[in-house]
């Protein structure tokens, strides 16, 4: 060349590059990924070739739910008292959290592992989250529907919730929660037709509509149930004497009940009203923002409705220590003492502390 001047250079992009178009998708499958940029980032040039930063973050949210409903699924299992139809339903929603979890967890590791992702394993990790999402929430609606017919209909409804109803109802509820989740390996998806996927990938958008519907009603069924709840208990409250002190314990009812509804409403409301008005041509981080707490919100519900338990509590305690508490087994020593009673010296022991 006369002037000296270099032929521009061209950039060439692998064919399997991380963020292709087959890399795009929502923290529902195993296609999670940044929106395409011309010029990563330098810390997601770091990272593996189908990983990204969101994928980290969604894995560190699955290790923490699978861990704490897995420790759940164990005392629950290992303990012949929790056998009550109460405790089944919990085990229900443990179970469906630990899948969930795990399942975030198994993105991850494909992710890392296969570039780029086969739809196979978009559609197979797809139809396990939607699985365990779906088991999860309905988990959370029977768990609210025995609350109120434990209170409101005391006398008959402990006659009628007997253990092979519970079992029975709890099949049938997976059995529709598999057929649901079954959908998309089964060809209902967008990979196909990438024109109808929605920001749910590989959903399309009348999936994730009747998704967004489904669960924006089961929330407001809830909401109703715990404010029948709610007055059901206050009404028993005012035709007890002692009504001061029961007024004091309503409330802090309420106050918990209000808790759960607001944290559910947080984690699941807005990520399912921009499923149902979102175009896939939005930002995908928008996705990801929404998707985090609607995935941290099944780290939430151990600890709500199994941990806080006066008798998971016991369970857990003799779980984890099932040599060095005999008394606590026996249900002799509080547990309010448990820790000051074991931890002081000898020397230091009140006179007959294994007595009291």
């Amino acid at each position: 060349d006369t002037d000296g001047s270099s032929p521009p250079v061209q950039r060439w992009r692998p064919r399997g590059s991380w963020v292709g178009p087959s890399a795009a998708g929502s923290p529902l499958s195993a296609s999670l990924s940044l929106p395409a940029s011309n010029s990563p980032s330098p810390g997601a040039s770091r990272l593996c070739p189908g990983v990204s930063p969101w994928d980290i973050a969604l894995c560190a949210a699955g290790s923490v739910v699978a861990c704490q409903n897995a420790l759940l699924l164990a005392v629950l299992c290992c303990t012949r008292s929790l056998r009550a139809p109460t405790f089944l339903l919990i085990g229900s929603l443990a179970l469906a959290d630990f899948l969930a979890g795990a399942g975030l967890v198994a993105n991850f590791v494909v992710r890392s592992v296969m570039d780029p992702v086969s739809d196979a394993a978009v559609l197979g990790l797809a139809g396990v989250l939607l699985t365990a999402f779906s088991a999860s929430a309905c988990s959370l609606l029977a768990i609210t529907v025995d609350r109120y017919l434990s209170l409101y209909s005391a006398l008959t409804y402990q006659a009628e919730r007997t253990l092979p109803f519970t079992c029975g109802f709890l099949a049938a509820l997976w059995l529709t929660c598999l057929g649901l989740g079954s959908l998309p390996p089964l060809g209902w998806h967008c990979l196909d037709d990438p024109d109808t996927c929605s920001v749910l990938k590989p959903l399309t958008k009348d999936q994730a509509a009747g998704l967004s519907v489904s669960y924006l009603f089961l929330f407001s069924f809830i909401l109703h149930l715990y404010l029948q709840i709610c007055r059901v208990a206050f009404r028993h409250a005012q035709q007890i004497a002692s009504i001061f002190c029961l007024v004091a314990g309503t409330r802090k009812g309420v106050s918990t009940l209000s808790l759960i509804l607001a944290t559910f409403a947080f984690c699941w409301v807005p990520l399912a009203i921009y499923a149902l008005v979102a175009d896939p041509s939005y930002p995908q981080v928008y996705t990801y923002y929404l998707a985090l707490p609607a995935a941290c919100h099944s780290a939430v519900n151990p600890v709500v409705y199994g941990f806080r338990n006066p008798e998971i509590q016991r369970s857990l305690s003799v779980f984890l220590f099932p040599t060095c508490l005999p008394q606590f087994q026996m249900g002799i020593l509080p547990p309010q003492h448990l820790w000051s009673a074991v931890s002081a010296p000898a020397s230091m022991r009140a006179p007959g502390w294994e007595k009291s």
